[in-house]
């Protein structure tokens, strides 16, 4: 029904006089933005709620001591940071595949679709295994500090359920957002958040278990996300969309892992940029203080992106639905309308970190040092979370759109090419530190980055991107008539 209106709006008004365009634009914006927050909104909830579990594991280390705060935040930023990251991305597939054939109206498409993820992200994962194994010598390798790596690296393994739970969570979640059903996503985030302060409480506080039970807590919640979703889809709550397991699954993985594998390298490339960051601080003098502030300063960045993250999904299921439904200025529309919204929450955000740039460091230390560092690090934080409140809109245009591997290759120039030596020289070579790694890191790679997608996004022919949806939801789905014949 969201998708006939939005053609009816992209069609119908296109020969219409451009003083009543004018005139509807008001009610055009309108309802793409209630379209557009019937994602945002529940996706805002349940990314919060999922990145808070890791903040209040963060939080509960933090106040056991800083070398505890440091090897958690090693553990959750790095490690799990790295394997999240290419898990997340390539996940991110589904978001092209099922939301273009949820537009198509291929709604059987989606189930074998998921499927076919879970397959082949369990084997990926099964692959990433060893970085848990060996977090300890490879963060030593790495020239992070040796109580740090070695505790890191035990916390690390205790992890290794949260791993594996990335491989059924991720899809589930996108699998449900590609057809709209997304307050199912907020309310079983909700009851994992509350079970996971729960056993947060129990570990840490009643039976004492000190890091390690602080660790492992969070093994638990994830996989009330995984169980929770999986339980709705396969019980009735996705009737035209989940048609029970199917062998179909299995064919046509080649062609799934190629795209999983675009999407993967996009998102991840981003996503390690940041983790590079905390390693080459590591690096620093006195690096136990700079990487406890800096993963401070990069936890409130998360917690934040979450909401850009949740415009990411939100533009991409939006561009896919309307590329697949043959709309391509209603996909321009809602790009438009996603940007914008983005922006303004970005602002918001940024004006807050201004504001109360010596107070938010308490939430996780009460380290006098920590807490200067946090202090000299805030601004920077405030303009990373604007420029972040633009550049993940335009990567979920970009995924909507299966632009995947063009933006790879984008990303890899951004960040690792202009990025990663700027933040090398200004740390080392002016001896700025971690803020000028930080600035470096954050105006050549971002920013370049926000720049050329904008370019992009600017730049393109919609209407020649909406045939190319249709084309490709065509082939995808002739494949699988044919894989369904005796």
């Amino acid at each position: 029904m969201a998708s006939k209106e939005v053609t009816t709006l992209g069609e119908a008004k296109v020969p219409l006089l451009d003083v009543q365009e004018e005139q509807d634009l008001g009610r055009r914006v309108w309802i793409e933005s209630k379209k557009l927050w019937h994602i945002v909104g529940p996706a805002i909830f349940s990314r919060v709620a999922s990145y808070s579990m890791l903040v209040i594991t963060q939080a509960f280390a933090g106040h056991l001591g800083d070398l505890e705060l440091a090897a958690i935040s090693i553990a959750n930023n790095v490690v799990v940071g790295f394997d999240f990251g290419l898990l997340l991305g390539m996940a991110s597939a589904l978001e092209t595949l099922c939301g273009q054939a949820f537009g198509a109206k291929k709604y059987h498409l989606l189930g074998v679709y998921m499927q076919r993820s879970w397959i082949v992200l369990s084997l990926c994962c099964v692959l990433l295994l060893p970085l848990y194994l060996f977090a300890a010598p490879v963060l030593k390798l790495l020239g992070q500090p040796t109580d740090v790596a070695e505790l890191s690296g035990i916390v690390t393994m205790w992890m290794i359920p949260l791993h594996f739970s990335f491989a059924f969570q991720f899809p589930l979640q996108r699998f449900l957002q590609s057809q709209l059903k997304t307050a199912v996503i907020a309310w079983v985030s909700l009851v994992a958040l509350i079970v996971h302060v729960i056993i947060c409480w129990l570990f840490v506080y009643k039976f004492q278990l000190g890091v390690i039970g602080t660790a492992a807590t969070i093994n638990f919640s994830w996989w009330v996300l995984v169980f929770g979703l999986l339980g709705y889809t396969v019980c009735g709550g996705c009737p035209l969309t989940w048609t029970g397991f199917s062998m179909e699954a299995f064919s046509g993985l080649w062609e799934f892992v190629k795209l999983s594998a675009a999407s993967g390298v996009m998102l991840c490339l981003e996503n390690w940029y940041y983790r590079i960051l905390i390693l080459m601080t590591g690096n620093l003098k006195n690096a136990e203080i700079a990487v406890d502030a800096l993963s401070i300063c990069m936890t409130i960045n998360g917690w934040e992106l979450m909401i850009p993250l949740a415009f990411f999904a939100a533009a991409g299921v939006r561009v896919a639905n309307e590329l697949g439904a043959g709309n391509g200025k209603g996909a321009k529309f809602a790009t438009k309308v996603a940007v914008l919204t983005s922006i303004i929450i970005g602002l918001f955000f940024w004006v807050l970190i201004m504001l109360l740039h010596n107070q938010f460091g308490y939430i996780f230390s009460t380290s006098k040092p920590v807490l200067e560092a946090v202090n000299q690090l805030s601004l920077l934080l405030a303009f990373t979370i604007l420029l972040n409140s633009v550049q993940p809109v335009l990567s979920g245009v970009a995924v909507g759109s299966g632009w995947q591997s063009y933006v790879a290759y984008i990303n890899l120039g951004c960040y690792y090419i202009i990025g990663v030596p700027l933040g090398f020289l200004m740390g080392w070579v002016f001896n700025l530190g971690v803020m000028g790694i930080w600035a470096g890191m954050i105006f050549g790679g971002t920013a370049t980055q926000t720049l050329i997608l904008g370019w992009i996004t600017m730049k393109c022919d919609w209407d020649k991107e909406a045939e190319k949806a249709k084309i490709h939801v065509r082939e995808w789905g002739e494949e699988s008539k044919q894989e369904r014949l005796p």
